[in-house]
């Protein structure tokens, strides 16, 4: 299946791996647990780039807890995604079934101020983004977009209709992912306040129906 815009083919679909080029976006598998560690690092450090994202973390500070972490996430999440490039891994999204994470994040959804022009309706069923990363030599490629597009690929087949995706912007702003939200047609629905390792981050909750 080819995904046409402005009639131009910008990557098709074969045997459920979306495909542009040298690049090319399917379902993680542990033997991609590595290349997945060295994005997440590559982006998520000590020094925190505001328009890289991941600015929560330092994954290079506890690599045997991040590795078990994805290890995880890989095995049990039906929406965990690379992107690959001439065989090695240049980005993955990681999405959770409304189920999966109010189990983690059972307050998520009476932690939000939601806005008074949200449909509120539209959290009967949805997956939220938790994290979409390209490593840091490979952005600006269109990678986060192709794996965000196969993505919602995914979710229409299987009827959701509703995505979810937070961003932080205090205490720093998190511009690589107001810019993606921008660029994907999201609507701002609420915002919400966490308390991470004894730093309060406020946290704007993004939604877009498809």
């Amino acid at each position: 299946m080819d995904v046409v815009d402005n009639n131009r083919i910008i990557y098709r679909r074969e045997n459920n791996v979306i495909v542009l080029d040298s690049i090319r976006v399917r379902s993680a598998t542990e033997e991609d647990l590595g290349p997945i560690y060295e994005v997440a690092c590559s982006v998520g450090h000590e020094e925190k780039n505001a328009h890289q994202g991941f600015l929560m973390d330092d994954y290079t500070e506890k690599p045997k807890y991040y590795q078990s972490f994805f290890k995880k996430k890989i095995a049990n999440l039906e929406h965990f995604y690379v992107a690959e490039e001439n065989g090695a891994v240049v980005g993955f999204i990681m999405a959770y079934k409304k189920k999966d994470w109010l189990e983690e994040n059972p307050d998520w959804i009476s932690d939000i101020v939601w806005s008074p022009e949200f449909d509120i309706d539209r959290i009967d069923d949805f997956i939220v983004v938790d994290k979409i990363a390209v490593s840091a030599e490979n952005t600006s490629q269109g990678i986060g977009s192709m794996m965000h597009n196969y993505l919602l690929a995914c979710l229409n087949s299987k009827g959701i209709r509703d995505i979810f995706q937070e961003v932080i912007v205090s205490p720093t702003p998190n511009f690589a992912s107001l810019a993606f939200k921008h660029k994907q047609d999201f609507s701002l629905a609420g915002v919400r306040y966490e308390d991470h390792n004894k730093q309060l981050y406020t946290d704007l909750i993004y939604h877009k129906s498809i």
